[in-house]
């Protein structure tokens, strides 16, 4: 597709800083997932619990010149399996975060957890920490699929995992996956029906795809075809309709007043500042948006971090990639952001994007409505093509995936990630189409 010309002359200092979030990485799971291209390692010998959190807090100390002052308005715990931790390490976290940076009275503090590593005591240990929302990662229900995925749990263990989180928190996450080896329309919706009648609130539904440098890349499953695939996700999302879960970004659904409050955060272009074996962060300055990368291998990250820099690289964001990197953000969401919010959170006038709207608007992807700037029905369909008008002239076009730039791979797919997500591999949590991990 042809780009259209971006303009961008005289980016203005931002006149308020966007929200800031905080992302911890915590990079061991059970067993690596065979279509799992995030950044965890398999625990084959005893987590260095104490000396991680440690890293972290230097980490997360080393960085507050850069937030000095600013509010968190949420903090998401993802991995690897971060409940491998044990609930006193979590506490130790928790504390030293609390010590060090000033949260909102109402902060969202998420989790990500595994049902095979789900005891009822653990994880009221983890809530006692101070975790008030769970994001699981079921995948399905059905023993056959998860033996496919290469999961360690089974679907009653699913079952039970989720049914003593909702009695142990007031906010839970499930992450489901569709279009995998040998399901069909009737199974994935099965798995949707189960979840609600458990009593879910919020769930996140993802296509499974096949990522480079995974097992299943390497040796493809045979998975349904783009047609079967396309009923399969039409019957998922009609399932959470009838189940009262409005859909409200590209793979989240959520009961009103439910949404993930870390994700939206994400999804409007604010601030995250991430910590933690090969974390990413995205930062703001009044005359600098910039990016921030971790070192990737634990032990690696744990000796520099400890050392006093943790940083693998940080870069500025240049500001003719600003318009791409907040439209492929913005544009999942399905109601969209006011106009407002681009001028906020890049320093760009609207005219920086006129020709890249006015092209979108005839070709009918972009909703006419001058209040908002949102996709219409037929650009959420096809979320690429939109997105890629927004692309700086010289850069090549985008192909199949939805994660924000720098933030990885230059990409933009419908079927993003589990909740969360993985800023560790440079995606906003929510971004990638990968599920979760054992």
């Amino acid at each position: 597709m042809k780009t259209l010309p971006i303009q961008t002359p005289g980016r203005r200092p931002l006149s308020a800083l966007p929200p800031l979030a905080l992302y911890v990485h915590l990079p061991w799971c059970l067993r690596k997932c065979p279509y799992c291209d995030f950044n965890s390692h398999e625990a084959r010998e005893e987590i260095p619990q104490r000396r991680y959190v440690d890293a972290l807090v230097a980490d997360l100390e080393a960085a507050l010149p850069l937030v000095w002052g600013r509010r968190v308005h949420s903090v998401f715990l993802g991995g690897g399996t971060p409940s491998l931790f044990e609930p006193e390490r979590i506490a130790d976290l928790l504390d030293a975060i609390r010590a060090r940076v000033p949260l909102a009275a109402e902060v969202e503090i998420t989790m990500e957890a595994n049902p095979g590593t789900f005891e009822a005591g653990r994880f009221r240990g983890f809530g006692e920490a101070g975790v008030n929302r769970l994001s699981i990662g079921v995948q399905s229900f059905d023993d056959a699929r998860l033996a496919a995925l290469g999961r360690v749990h089974g679907g009653g263990e699913a079952r039970a995992a989720v049914r003593a989180a909702l009695d142990l928190f007031a906010r839970v996450n499930v992450d489901l996956m569709y279009a995998l080896p040998g399901q069909d329309a009737l199974a994935a919706a099965r798995d949707v029906s189960i979840a609600l009648d458990l009593g879910v609130r919020h769930l996140s539904a993802y296509q499974l795809t096949l990522e480079p440098n995974t097992v299943f890349h390497l040796r493809p499953p045979v998975l349904p075809d783009e047609a079967q695939a396309a009923c399969i996700e039409e019957a998922v999302h009609g399932a959470l309709a009838a189940g009262g879960l409005a859909r409200y970004e590209v793979s989240a659904f959520a009961v009103p007043g439910e949404e993930a409050r870390h994700n939206l955060n994400y999804w409007t272009f604010g601030d995250y500042l991430g910590i933690g074996a090969g974390a990413h962060g995205k930062l703001s300055l009044p005359d600098r948006l910039f990016r921030q990368v971790r070192h990737r291998q634990p032990r690696q990250y744990m000796e520099s971090a400890l050392s006093g820099d943790a940083r693998a690289s940080e870069e500025d964001i240049p500001a003719q990639r600003l318009p791409f990197e907040f439209m492929l953000n913005a544009l999942r969401l399905e109601q969209g952001v006011p106009p407002a919010m681009f001028e906020e959170r890049t320093g760009l006038g609207l005219s920086a994007i006129a020709r890249a709207l006015a092209e979108a608007l005839d070709r009918g992807l972009l909703d006419p409505d001058p209040r908002v700037l949102r996709a219409s029905e037929l650009g959420y369909r096809f979320l690429n093509d939109l997105v890629e008008l927004f692309l700086p002239e010289e850069d090549p076009p985008v192909a199949g995936t939805d994660v924000p730039p720098a933030i990885e791979q230059p990409r933009a797919r419908r079927d993003a990630s589990r909740e969360g997500g993985d800023t560790v591999s440079g995606s906003p949590p929510g971004s990638r189409a990968s599920g979760g991990r054992a």
